[in-house]
């Protein structure tokens, strides 16, 4: 009788998408992007002690995308959960991130949008998105 060697495979775990579960707008874009990827929502109310720390001081900011092995914010985390959602997308982001400036603008414009959540927020619900 053969002895065959079982080895266990362990499937990566989604992307944490950490956010502001108090906030319509940011609520919201968490729902756009479990529609179109595979996250794991994580709200601020929600953070356990090993993903805060994984964060930056001033976390509650903005959003953030914790993978097995990085920890993206703001911008660049909007980037990134863009890219995993719509992969289409990662060309286009690719040459972006080959433009001068391109990062600091990235950082400027989710500012920007960040800034005035509660205008694109008015309408929407702060009931945290479903996990899938």
């Amino acid at each position: 009788m053969m002895s065959t060697a079982h080895t266990a495979q362990t499937a990566a775990a989604p992307p944490r998408l950490v956010y502001d579960d108090q906030c319509g707008f940011c609520t919201w874009s968490v729902e756009l992007a479990l529609r179109h990827g595979e996250f794991e929502p994580v709200g601020f109310s929600e953070l356990s002690p090993d993903q805060r720390a994984r964060l930056p001081e001033s976390y509650d900011r903005c959003m953030h995308l914790l993978t097995d092995d990085a920890a993206y914010s703001c911008g660049a985390a909007a980037e990134r959960t863009i890219e995993l959602a719509l992969p289409a997308t990662r060309p286009l982001f690719g040459a972006l991130r080959q433009v001068p400036g391109y990062a600091r603008f990235r950082e400027g414009l989710y500012r920007w949008i960040g800034d005035r959540r509660t205008i694109w927020g008015r309408y929407r619900s702060a009931s945290p998105p479903a996990s899938r």
